[in-house]
């Protein structure tokens, strides 16, 4: 009987860390991990089309996360995608001819802003808009001009 109470005793104590380990997971993989910059400045940039990009998604540079997307609208005058981001302001120096791309990770990953520095010494501040950007490139419209332009006897 008493070795019956202890294994009942341990496999609750595995099932409660089962749970906090899949509720940590679910955190992270939901951005609200720990970490976040305390000190950051707002940036914008406008495209054509952000394709799956999300707010909290990261902003990268030479593949280090300096920020995060914190708004996407629409302009109702342009028609296009107005990106807002908060970058860490250890990264207050960035150039005024900045490039930014929306960016996929891996084949079918998650998409990020992808940061691209120039070599202009007036560095970009906060509410500054970023002008270089380049849109979402999209698998579906990728695959659909492949195929057409084989059925007109396109190589």
């Amino acid at each position: 009987m008493k070795n019956k109470g202890i294994l009942e005793f341990w496999v609750g104590l595995f099932v409660v860390a089962g749970v906090v380990a899949l509720g940590v997971l679910a955190f992270k993989v939901a951005g609200f991990s720990g970490g976040e910059f305390t000190q950051t400045y707002k940036i914008t940039a406008r495209f054509g089309n952000v394709g799956g990009l999300s707010t909290k998604a990261p902003v990268n540079l030479a593949g280090v996360r300096i920020g995060r997307v914190t708004a996407i609208r629409i302009d109702p005058d342009h028609y296009n995608a107005v990106v807002e981001m908060s970058i860490d302001s250890r990264y207050d120096n960035l150039p005024m001819d900045t490039s930014a791309s929306i960016l996929t990770q891996g084949l079918l990953g998650s998409q990020f802003v992808g940061l691209n520095p120039g070599g202009d010494e007036i560095h970009l501040e906060d509410g500054d808009e970023v002008m270089l950007t380049q849109s979402a490139v999209v698998l579906e419209q990728l695959i659909s001009q492949m195929l057409f332009s084989k059925a007109e006897g396109g190589e």
